[in-house]
């Protein structure tokens, strides 16, 4: 006889918590950096289940250039949680409040480069960004008068495209 019971939604993520903090700390030792991993509030229009946030000195490396050790830290993590529970952990990782920040810059440049298409009538390219970046312009200017947002490019070099729009 096999018994099945199932678990609540809040365990699991307990769980994937607390097993992707310890990979992430070991990783962390690993690479003899030290630093404190804090859960943190879900993002309201994030995927993530749960955030963990990185705290400590000079973690500037952990973040590397616009923000691709991050995302690749990110992506371990996910994989190694994943493999360790058998389930799928959406995740996020951030350090010292760089997303947030990255978020609101995103925006702001979004909306400058909006203007600056409803004042000229061209088209703006914007530089290659990954999913998550390009995903942020899209959002801001989704209800933005006058223009539409297109994704053009293939693979690391997509980028968002800001187009006048009647």
């Amino acid at each position: 006889m096999v018994r099945v019971f199932r678990r609540h939604a809040d365990e699991t993520v307990r769980e994937a918590v607390s097993v992707a903090k310890e990979i992430l700390e070991q990783l962390l030792s690993l690479m003899d950096i030290e630093a404190v991993v804090e859960e943190k509030k879900p993002s309201e229009s994030g995927h993530a289940q749960f955030n963990l946030e990185l705290k400590g000195e000079d973690l500037g490396v952990l973040i590397g250039r616009r923000g691709q050790t991050l995302a690749s830290l990110q992506y371990l993590l996910y994989l190694m949680a994943g493999h360790r529970l058998k389930v799928h952990v959406p995740l996020s990782i951030d350090v010292e409040g760089y997303l947030e920040r990255r978020n609101e810059s995103l925006q702001g440049l979004a909306l400058r480069m909006a203007e600056r298409v409803i004042t000229t009538g061209q088209i703006a390219v914007m530089e290659p960004m990954p999913p998550r970046e390009r995903r942020i312009i899209h959002l801001t200017l989704k209800d933005f008068k006058g223009v539409v947002t297109q994704s053009i490019g293939e693979g690391e070099y997509r980028k968002v495209t800001i187009v006048p729009h009647k």
